[in-house]
C-alpha cells in the first residue's frame, strides 16, 4: 500500500501485556524468561512499549486460578498495585487494568483508579469486567455466579455510582486561602447519596478531582448485554475478530449502538485483539510460528478449552468434527467467536484446541513489517477498527520487533504518532476532555 497523507486518521495502540508472551508455548521459545511476579520486568516491557510510543500498557485479572492455566496468569501481581509501581517509572503511556464489578464496591474502585489517576498524572484506564467463573465465586463465600443479565445489571449501577463519585470534586474544588483558613471550597464537593438495587453508596470521594475528570473507561464484552453496556459507558472496546467482515459487522454495530445511546461515535475506539507473529522475512515468521505451534500441548489445550465452553471435551475425538456448544452463562462472546471459527473453517477438535491455547482466539498475522502494517491500513480504511490490542506471542522478543520494524512502517506511512502529543491518556486517545 502507498503511505497515507498528513490527515489520514491515527491507528491507536495498546500493548495487551502477558509477561511471559501471549502464545501458549512462548515462554518456552524466548532466550530471556521473564517472570510475572517480576515488577522490574514488567516495567522493562512498559518502558519499551512507551520507547515504541504504544497509546497503553494494559493488564488483564482474573479472581481464581488453577494449575492448567497459562504460567503467565496462574501467578500475577494485582493490576492496580502493579500499575501505581509502573506509573513513578514510566511517563506517558497510559496504564490500564483490569477490575470486576462483581466482586467489589464502587467506592473503593473509584478510589483506587482515581488514586492511579492522581500517582499517573492522568493516565488511568479502568478496563470494566464482569466475572464468570464458577471457580470465582467460590473464593468470594458463594457458590455459583448471577445470571448473565443481572452480572451486567450489576454493572450498569456500578458504573453510575463511580461516575457520580468521581463528578462529586468539580473543578476549582481546592482553593487554599490562608487568610480565611478555608481549604476546600464546600459546595463544589457534593455527595452522592445513591441508594439502587445493588448499592447504597453515601460519598463524596475521600481524594480530589483526578487529573482527567475520572480513568478512560475500556470494556471488552461482546455479547449483546456487553454492547448494550459499552454503547452508554466506554470510551475504548477491547473486541475479537476472525475476518474483517467480522470485525465491520462488530464495528458497525457497535457505533451504531453508541449513537442510538446519545453519544458520539467517534468518542468510543473500537480496538480488536491480534497477535503478530513479526519476522525480518516472510520466512523467518512463518517458522516462529510453527515452532510456536509444534510446542502446543494439546492436553491442556482441551482442558482450556473445556474449561472456556463449560463442558468437558475429552470423550471426543481430536481429529474429529467440535461438537456443538450449548449456549450458556459464561463467556458467551469469546466461544462463538471460537466455534464460528471452527465451523467456517472445518477445524478439527485438535485443531481448535491449538488455535484456543496458542492465541486464546484472537486473530494471528504472520509477516513482514510491511506485511502486518499492510493489514492494519486495510483494517482501518475498511472501518474494521480504530486500531488494535497488540498481544506479543513471546517476550521480549516479538515486542521488540514490533516496536523496532512494524512501528517504523506505521510511521512511515502516515498512520501513527511519531511522539506522544500531550500530558493525559484521554487526549492522547483523541477523546474529550471531562
Amino acid at each position: 500500500m502507498t503511505s497515507s497523507s498528513e490527515n489520514t486518521r491515527k491507528l491507536r495502540l495498546g500493548l495487551f501485556v502477558q509477561p511471559l508472551g501471549h502464545h501458549v508455548s512462548g515462554w518456552r521459545l524466548t532466550e530471556k524468561l521473564g517472570s510475572p511476579t517480576d515488577v522490574e520486568w514488567l516495567t522493562w516491557i512498559a518502558k519499551k512499549a512507551e520507547e515504541g510510543k504504544f497509546d497503553m500498557f494494559f493488564i488483564g485479572d482474573a479472581l481464581a486460578t488453577s494449575v492448567y492455566r497459562l504460567p503467565s496468569t496462574m501467578a500475577r501481581l494485582e493490576p492496580l498495585t502493579l500499575l501505581a509501581a509502573l506509573a513513578v517509572q514510566t511517563r506517558h503511556i497510559g496504564l490500564a487494568a483490569t477490575a470486576s464489578t462483581t466482586f467489589t464496591d464502587p467506592f473503593n474502585l473509584a478510589r483506587s483508579f482515581s488514586s492511579l489517576d492522581h500517582i499517573s498524572h492522568g493516565r488511568a484506564a479502568w478496563n470494566v469486567v464482569t466475572s464468570f467463573s464458577t471457580d470465582v465465586a467460590r473464593n468470594f463465600s458463594r457458590e455459583d455466579m448471577p445470571m448473565h443479565a443481572e452480572r451486567y445489571a450489576v454493572a450498569h449501577e456500578f458504573l453510575d455510582v463511580a461516575f457520580k463519585l468521581w463528578e462529586g470534586w468539580q473543578e476549582g474544588a481546592v482553593a487554599p486561602d490562608k487568610d480565611s483558613g478555608q481549604y476546600f471550597v464546600n459546595e463544589k464537593i457534593q455527595p452522592v447519596n445513591h441508594r439502587g438495587k445493588y448499592f447504597q453508596v453515601q460519598g463524596p470521594l475521600n481524594i480530589t478531582r483526578s487529573p482527567q475528570g475520572r480513568p478512560v473507561i475500556i470494556e471488552a464484552g461482546s455479547s449483546a448485554d456487553g454492547q448494550k453496556l459499552a454503547a452508554a459507558t466506554a470510551e475504548v472496546v477491547f473486541t475479537a475478530a476472525a475476518t474483517l467482515e467480522e470485525a465491520q459487522t462488530f464495528y458497525r454495530s457497535q457505533k451504531q449502538q453508541v449513537k442510538d445511546a446519545g453519544r458520539n461515535p467517534d468518542h468510543v475506539l473500537i480496538l480488536p485483539g491480534v497477535m503478530p507473529i513479526v519476522g525480518r522475512t516472510r520466512e523467518e515468521a512463518r517458522e516462529t510460528w510453527r515452532e510456536l505451534n509444534s510446542l502446543v500441548d494439546i492436553d491442556n489445550g482441551i482442558r482450556q478449552l473445556s474449561t472456556r465452553f463449560n463442558m468437558d471435551l475429552s470423550p471426543f475425538p481430536l481429529d474429529g468434527p467440535v461438537p456443538d456448544v450449548p449456549a450458556g452463562e459464561g463467556n458467551q462472546s469469546r466461544v462463538k467467536l471460537l466455534t464460528d471459527l471452527a465451523y467456517r473453517e472445518n477445524l478439527t477438535l485438535r485443531e481448535l484446541a491449538a488455535i484456543a491455547a496458542g492465541s486464546r482466539g484472537h486473530r494471528v498475522l504472520v509477516g513482514t513489517a510491511e506485511d502486518i502494517a499492510d493489514d492494519f491500513q486495510h483494517w482501518l480504511e475498511q472501518g474494521g477498527a480504530d486500531g488494535f490490542n497488540i498481544m506479543p506471542a513471546i517476550m521480549p522478543e516479538q515486542l521488540s520487533l514490533f516496536v523496532e520494524l512494524v512501528i517504523p512502517e506505521l510511521r512511515r506511512r502516515g498512520l501513527f504518532r511519531e511522539e506522544y502529543e500531550f500530558s493525559t491518556l484521554r487526549e492522547n486517545l483523541g477523546l474529550p476532555a471531562l
